[in-house]
């Protein structure tokens, strides 16, 4: 099993010096084709950016949109097609982390339920309008998850994910959105374990994680303000600071571009 980390979307936000990435894996199995964790910006997202970046947030995230970073043109970059890519687990609905899905209309698309239903019928102002149905309009094939009920270092996980091997799992961590995930892989599962975990929006910079913990404020701005439990997040994050200390274990978020070059120059 191989693990190859992504940039799928690149922003400059208002205000901030540093860019963002939008850091997705593509893993290729032996026995489940590709599977892409996130899909990032998709090539609809780059060429028609209004039908899936609604107000204020494309004006104050201002995509770099760039077709050669969407995930479907890396992938046939390796040489693979769309067709190759089986399986797309999702840490959340939002559309820097869902746009690609169009890319790929054949693949099993995993997602929690409680993401599919606040997506599908949301409740707040901000889900309003994180939310796309340009996203999803194809009618993706949904492989929804409600019951977590493996133990994965003090977290709920699927385990037995239909069609993916067992050296993946699905990780509740709600609070960014109702149904937020991550998602785990064992990338030595023919000798000690050793996890990669994509902790998607669950934070936005490894120093967050670190020892001792720091919190830029303008990404607690940020979370604050796109966070559906604040308290559910501050719990996941104190707990993914845990799992963080552990020598199996490698935690990444999505949108720091640390974490993604740490990962690309290996």
């Amino acid at each position: 099993m191989r693990v190859h980390h992504l940039n799928c979307g690149t922003f400059a936000p208002l205000g901030m010096r540093k860019k963002f990435v939008t850091h997705c894996l593509l893993i290729e199995t032996e026995t489940s084709g590709l599977v892409l964790v996130d899909s990032g910006l998709g090539r609809a997202d780059v060429t028609e950016p209004k039908t899936t970046m609604r107000f204020p947030i494309s004006y104050t995230l201002r995509p770099q949109l760039a077709i050669d970073e969407t995930a479907v043109s890396q992938v046939e970059k390796l040489g693979y097609s769309a067709k190759d890519v089986r399986h797309i687990l999702l840490t959340h609905l939002d559309f820097d982390h869902a746009g690609g899905l169009r890319d790929f209309p054949e693949a099993n698309v995993h997602i929690s339920a409680a993401e599919l239903r606040a997506a599908r019928n949301p409740s707040s102002v901000i889900e309003r309008r994180r939310y796309s149905r340009a996203t999803f309009d194809h009618k993706p094939r949904w492989v929804e998850h409600s019951e977590f009920g493996t133990r994965w270092f003090g977290f709920d996980a699927v385990r037995d994910i239909p069609g993916l091997p067992e050296q993946i799992l699905y990780v509740p961590l709600e609070g960014h959105t109702r149904g937020h995930c991550g998602v785990a892989i064992n990338t030595a599962p023919q000798g000690p374990a050793r996890w990669l975990l994509h902790a998607g929006d669950s934070y936005y910079s490894h120093t967050e994680i670190g020892t001792p913990p720091s919190h830029p404020r303008v990404f607690a701005a940020m979370e604050s303000v796109l966070q559906t439990s604040k308290s559910a997040r501050l719990n996941n994050l104190a707990r993914l600071r845990e799992v963080a200390r552990y020598d199996a274990v490698d935690v990444i978020c999505a949108h720091d571009p640390a974490d993604l070059a740490r990962y690309s120059a290996r």
